[in-house]
Order: C-alpha cells, then sequence, then structure tokens
C-alpha cells in the first residue's frame, strides 16, 4: 500500500510515476475523496468541539441546580449528528482504503521504461547454450513414457495438471532438497513450513488481493479461504501485525510448498508440458530489512536463487524488468531466465523482487529503530530459488543426449547417485557447460 500522506502530499509526484506503469491514476477521484474527508473530520472536530462546550455548561447548571434541560436537548441532537456523520466518515474511510489498495507500488528510479517484457532489459548471461550434434528434443518427448504423464494430470483433475513418476519425480525431490539444504546451509536461510491455505487478510497483505482475485483458486464457503498461490505469501505474512527488535534483521526465510494459480488469461500461452501449470512447486526466498538495506538484499537474494542456477551448469541470463512488465507489488524486479533448447529462448524460472515497504504497511510489519526510538515499517523482498517444474525442463533438455538418456549435473549426484536412466551417456561428464560469457 502507498503511504497515504504521500498521497495527499505529492499527488502529482505519484501520479507520474505510476504513468511509467501505464497505470492512470484517477486524480480527480482522489481529489474528491479526500476532500470529503476533510470536510466530514472538520465538522465531526466541530461538533465534537461543541458537545465538549455544552457538557461542560450542563455541568455547571447543575452545580448551580439551574435548569440544564434545553441544554441535554442540545446535547443529544449533536451527540446524535456526530454518530451520524462518523459512520459516514468510516464508510468513507473504507472507500479511501480500497481506492489505495487498488493502487500498485511506486517504482524505483532505476527501473527501466518501457511497455511489455520485449523491453526488459539485460544486465548479464552466464553461460553458453549448448550447441547439439544432433536435434534435441523437448521435455515432453524425453519424459514420455519415463516420467511425465500428462494425461493422468487430466484424468485426474484436469487440463494443466501434471503426474511426475519414477525417475523424474526422483529428480523432482532431489532438486528441492538440493535447493533447500543450499539455502540453509550456504546462504543462511531459515527453513519455515506453513499451511497451503491462506485467508484473505494474507492475501491482501502481500498485494494480490483485491486486484488478482481471478488468478486465485478460492475455496468454497463462508470462510474466505484461499490455496496458496506463492509461498510468499504464507510467509511473509508471518510478519504481519508483528513488531521485530533490530537485533533479529536481516529475517531470511526459504519455504516450499505447492503453489495453486487459475493462470487467467493465459490460456494458449505455454500451455503444452510442464512450463506453465496450475499447479506446480517452488522453492521461496523472503528476507525483511530495514529500508536502508532493502536493495543490497535484493541483490544478495538475486544472487542465491542464481547461485542454485550456477551449481546447476544451466545457462541463464538476469534481466530487469521495464517498468510495463514490472508486478503490481514490486518496486524492482530482476527476472532469471534459464535456456530452454527446444524454444531456442531464455525462459522466466525466477522472479526476484524489493516491494519496499508496500507489502509491510499493508501487514503493519515493523521494526524498533534503536537509533530514533520509532517503530517502522519493514522493507520486504522476495524470490524463487527455484520453481522446481521448469528446473526440471531446463535439466531435461539442456543435459539429453542423442540416446534418449539424460545426464545428472554433478551437483545432484548425491541426491540421486546415478543417472537418470539407465542407458550410458556418450557425453564427458566432466565436462562444463557453463564458460562464463558474463
Amino acid at each position: 500500500m502507498l503511504d497515504p500522506k504521500k498521497l495527499r502530499k505529492e499527488t502529482s509526484v505519484v501520479a507520474l510515476n505510476l504513468s511509467r506503469r501505464g497505470f492512470n491514476f484517477d486524480q480527480n477521484t482522489w481529489n474528491d475523496l479526500e476532500s470529503e474527508r476533510k470536510e466530514l473530520q472538520g465538522s465531526n472536530e466541530e461538533q465534537q468541539s461543541k458537545l465538549n462546550d455544552i457538557s461542560k455548561e450542563i455541568g455547571l447548571a447543575v452545580k448551580e441546580g439551574k435548569d440544564a434541560t434545553q441544554l441535554k436537548e442540545q446535547a443529544s441532537e449533536l451527540t446524535a449528528l456526530i454518530k451520524s456523520q462518523s459512520k459516514t466518515l468510516d464508510d468513507l474511510l473504507e472507500d479511501i482504503n480500497q481506492f489505495v489498495l487498488s493502487l500498485p507500488n511506486l517504482i524505483d528510479e532505476d527501473v527501466p521504461d518501457g511497455k511489455n517484457e520485449n523491453e526488459n532489459l539485460e544486465i548479464i548471461s552466464v553461460g553458453s547454450p549448448r550447441q547439439f550434434n544432433f536435434s534435441p528434443k523437448d521435455h515432453l518427448e524425453i519424459g514420455d513414457n519415463r516420467g511425465i504423464d500428462m494425461e493422468a494430470g487430466v484424468k485426474i483433475t484436469g487440463s494443466r495438471f501434471k503426474v511426475l513418476k519414477n525417475e523424474i519425480a526422483q529428480l523432482q525431490r532431489a532438486l528441492l532438497n538440493f535447493m533447500l539444504d543450499t539455502h540453509v546451509k550456504d546462504h543462511g536461510y531459515e527453513e519455515v513450513y506453513v499451511p497451503y491455505i491462506v485467508n484473505k487478510d494474507s492475501l491482501i497483505g502481500t498485494g494480490q488481493l483485491p486486484k488478482f482475485e481471478e488468478d486465485l483458486f478460492k475455496i468454497d464457503g463462508e470462510s474466505n479461504f484461499y490455496l496458496t498461490s506463492t509461498a510468499e505469501v504464507p510467509v511473509t505474512n508471518l510478519l504481519r501485525d508483528e513488531i521485530l527488535e533490530s537485533e533479529t534483521l536481516p529475517l531470511k526465510y526459504v519455504c516450499h510448498t505447492p503453489c495453486f494459480r487459475s493462470e487467467a488469461g493465459s490460456y494458449g500461452k505455454d500451455t503444452r508440458g510442464i512450463m506453465r501449470l496450475h499447479q506446480f512447486e517452488k522453492v521461496e526466498l523472503v528476507q525483511a530489512v530495514e529500508s536502508s538495506d532493502s536493495e543490497e538484499a535484493l541483490e544478495e537474494l538475486t544472487g542465491h536463487a542464481e547461485a542454485i542456477l550456477q551449481k546447476l551448469e544451466l545457462p541463464y541470463r538476469k534481466v530487469s524488468l521495464c517498468s510495463g512488465d514490472i508486478g503490481f507489488s514490486a518496486a524492482k524486479t530482476y527476472d532469471l531466465e534459464v535456456w530452454v533448447p527446444s524454444q531456442e529462448a531464455y525462459r522466466e524460472i525466477s522472479s526476484c523482487s524489493n516491494f519496499r515497504d508496500f507489502q509491510a504497511r499493508r501487514m503493519k510489519a515493523r521494526w524498533k529503530n534503536p537509533s530514533n526510538k520509532k517503530i517502522e515499517l519493514l522493507n520486504t523482498i522476495n524470490g524463487s530459488g527455484l520453481a522446481l517444474s521448469r528446473t526440471v525442463l531446463a535439466i531435461l533438455e539442456n543435459y539429453q543426449e542423442s540416446d534418449g538418456s539424460v545426464t545428472i549435473p554433478d551437483i545432484l549426484r548425491d541426491y540421486l547417485g546415478c543417472l537418470l536412466y539407465t542407458s550410458p551417456s556418450p557425453r564427458d561428464a566432466t565436462l562444463s557447460r557453463m564458460p562464463s560469457s558474463a
């Protein structure tokens, strides 16, 4: 949520920043709401002052034995008026709150301008796409009858659900354990386990509601429960209504959850195979820091996600999302895109964002600043470290061999202990596929 004080004092500045996103900030509606608020608050304060004066007069009259009937009638009328105006003001404040909740975050000055993903700025590329001496297959061809069963997913649930079996199911489990181990042991994150079902307040807190309800799976009933769309939601909401001591910062959480998304509006896009599903797995990284550390934290967290790709020796690039492609709640975002041979393109495998105090204000996530003794809003940062289905896809396609086998990345050998398929690989497994091209 944007700072209401900034909205009031720097309305034109806010409007200009939001326009970089292509978002039309309705200044007329905002000004009308603010004018009405000021009028109602002023009137209420005036009536309350009158009531206080009359109450004093009543007390004095009673003390002196005078008739206070008329004064009491006036007090009663003022009380009724104040009550009525307070109800109107409460309704207006809720309208203002909903209006502010609909506004996206302000973007950082160094976010590149652009209309869509085609104008994102490449920061660095790492590794070189493999040059195959045979025609590479896509992940479904590789996984056919070997562990990727899309038909079973359709039978059990519907389109864009998968079943993984045997070696590929084991590969996903190995990747999960490898990612969690790396982030806990090497990067200093605290592992947490959280509910997969979240309430409405949690989704409002991280910015998925009210704007993106159509992208969520809501559970029928009166409980306002939803299946979580990303571990960002339950993990970040651990901080909701909390005031942290300064010595606990930075706070670093890692968590694995399934993610559930309706993917409204994405039909026909990336619907083949396991690239874009209604249910998928992710390892999520979340940090909470003081405001002065948030830029550094974004770079660090993104580096932690990159480390997974580097250890897996998968070619990737890091891009800064442009103003027209950045997410609703983010002030700045880096996407990590892994090379997908069958598409001859880099595709997103992680998105790492700095939200500054946008989420914290919605959640009332705060910390005690010992230097000024004030309670201040936290800054939150999160990113995928990594998306498991897309990592499986990337390994299958980048490590495939001409005979149909798939070589396991060296880093995973301790987790699997063998090649993915029993047929021998003609590829020299010791040869690095990741010479730096940065």
